[in-house]
């Protein structure tokens, strides 16, 4: 049973990335290496994120619920980081905006999911108790997925020097949006409150409806510059 549970969250983890990788064409256009460095980007970027975190913003004693929302923003508000790195990914790799989303997407995401996954569903799955939130984080690594392929259909977005001005202003509030989901997630939860699976039930409802509007204009645009 616990062999079969350790087994159901793996899969529920990691095949939906495989699938990505597999049937997008990264597989026929030999992307791998570029993911991994991709992979290797993020982890560079998250110990950067760490030394920020740990040197300006200490953690919070508590002392008020204003001061905890402004530390928590300020803390968001390093993220823009990943933003950053997907951009400095992106720009390394030769060929259409599709194959540079993709590749640096899926990268970013894959590396997020060994590194903060891997080991708690390892450790945990495979214990002797079953337990629904190595599900719900499986599902969760799901909807990263999503949020960072999104995230990186904007980035490209703005990184086109030829995207329509009126369209820029948009696509800096959606990387806003995404860049300060966690905070609004934390925000919505503690207004609306519910259990584990109604909190991922909105992160996945607010993940998809930004990826829907990013991947609305992502193709608006392609279609609009002829670039296919």
């Amino acid at each position: 049973m616990t062999l079969f549970h350790f087994g159901n969250c793996v899969a529920l983890a990691y095949v939906p990335y495989y699938l990505t990788y597999k049937y997008s064409g990264l597989s026929e256009y030999g992307a791998f290496w570029k993911c991994t460095t991709a992979g290797f980007m993020y982890i560079l970027t998250q110990l950067c994120k760490m030394m920020i975190l740990a040197t300006f913003f200490p953690s919070s004693d508590g002392s008020g619920a204003g001061m905890d929302l402004v530390h928590e923003f300020l803390k968001s508000t390093v993220d823009i980081a990943d933003c950053v790195g997907l951009y400095f990914v992106m720009s390394r790799i030769a060929g259409k905006g599709e194959t540079k989303v993709l590749i640096a997407g899926v990268g970013w995401a894959t590396a997020e999911l060994i590194l903060t996954r891997f080991l708690p569903l390892w450790v945990g799955a495979r214990g002797l108790e079953f337990d629904w939130k190595y599900i719900q984080m499986s599902f969760d690594s799901n909807i990263n997925l999503i949020q960072h392929l999104g995230t990186g259909m904007l980035i490209w977005l703005w990184s086109r020097h030829d995207l329509h001005q009126s369209l820029r202003p948009l696509v800096v509030i959606l990387l806003a949006a995404c860049t300060y989901r966690p905070l609004l997630l934390e925000l919505l939860n503690k207004v609306l409150g519910g259990s584990a699976w109604a909190q991922l039930g909105m992160k996945a409802v607010l993940t998809g409806a930004l990826g829907t509007v990013s991947l609305m204009m992502y193709i608006g645009v392609i279609q609009s510059l002829g670039i296919y």
